[in-house]
């Protein structure tokens, strides 16, 4: 069965790379709109209206505009944008997020595509709390450095063309501690308040990193590196792209660091907790584009059509 896939907003990061995992599956006819059309509502509706699956990869006020437009009961929205994430009636498309998760997706029409720094920390911090070590109050604070990609066209063309070296320290944004992800951070992963969040771009193109640091003597009794990785690792059982390292396994750090692109060009994320008696860490680490953006939104297409949900998507590098 061939399914008819239309991504509104092709030009852009995350469109480009959903024509990436896309355009050679014999099971996807990609709809296309002409470059000059783009911004055409009449085309646009047209296209739409004629899809399965449509990827919104658009601004915010945008995506609503497009969601607007379907009239066609049939067609399924995966929206990578911010509009919807905490919408009641879009299902959140995060398929790791609770039993259940994935036959809400299968069944949605509406899906609104989880946020990449938000996925890291929630799939770090939910089960956490569902198994009891975290308490939903916990005044959590995070931090994320991510590849330059995450900023679109527009910040990757000015790191490209960069050439007296400005760009290449870290760059610390989002000082205003508003960030755009921190709503469903908190609705999604069960807290009572939104964490302290500062993300870091960094002189590379892809990978990301979510470093959450946590106090033993704010934590319940029986917090430990070990009661974490057995919470993460029943809370994961079976999801083919949630990779739970073991304390101690020499993967998550080489040489005593640890390397933010480990995942990239796969849909893998990779869970970690570090720590010692009196503090933890938690870390997760993704391809920005991969797992925190056009893979799960086609991991999200897969699941919603009945298919094979790593159809098409690497767990593993090579």
């Amino acid at each position: 069965m061939t399914f008819r896939v239309f991504v509104d907003g092709q030009e852009g990061t995350t469109g480009l790379r959903i024509f990436d995992y896309l355009h050679a599956r014999q099971d996807i006819e990609l709809l296309r709109i002409d470059s000059e059309r783009r911004k055409d509502k009449t085309e646009r509706a047209r296209l739409i209206n004629q899809a399965d699956v449509v990827f919104l990869c658009l601004p915010d006020d945008a995506s609503r505009e497009a969601a607007a437009m379907v009239d066609n009961p049939d067609t399924c929205l995966i929206d990578a944008s911010t509009a919807f994430r905490t919408d009641p009636e879009w299902t959140y498309g995060l398929p790791e997020l609770t039993p259940g998760q994935r036959e809400r997706i299968r069944a949605s029409k509406r899906i609104a595509n989880v946020g990449c720094h938000a996925s890291a920390f929630i799939m770090l911090v939910r089960p956490l709390i569902e198994a009891g070590l975290l308490p939903t109050d916990y005044p959590f604070s995070a931090f994320s450095l991510t590849g330059y990609s995450g900023g679109g066209n527009k910040m990757i063309a000015e790191y490209e063309a960069d050439q007296n070296g400005a760009l290449d320290a870290p760059r610390p944004y989002a000082l205003t501690l508003s960030h755009k992800h921190l709503p469903e951070m908190r609705l999604h992963g069960g807290l009572e308040h939104s964490p302290v969040f500062t993300p870091i771009v960094g002189n590379f193109l892809k990978g990301l990193s979510v470093n959450i640091p946590l106090q033993r003597s704010h934590l319940p009794e029986g917090t430990s590196v070990e009661s974490i990785t057995r919470a993460w690792q029943a809370h994961y059982d079976g999801a083919p792209f949630v990779h739970v390292m073991a304390p101690g396994d020499s993967d998550a750090l080489e040489g005593g660091f640890f390397d933010v692109t480990a995942c990239n060009d796969t849909n893998r994320v990779d869970l970690c907790v570090f720590g010692n008696e009196e503090r933890l860490a938690l870390v997760a680490r993704m391809d920005n584009l991969g797992k925190g953006a056009a893979g799960a939104a086609v991991q999200n297409m897969n699941i919603h059509l009945g298919l094979e949900e790593t159809t098409g998507l690497a767990r593993r590098l090579g």
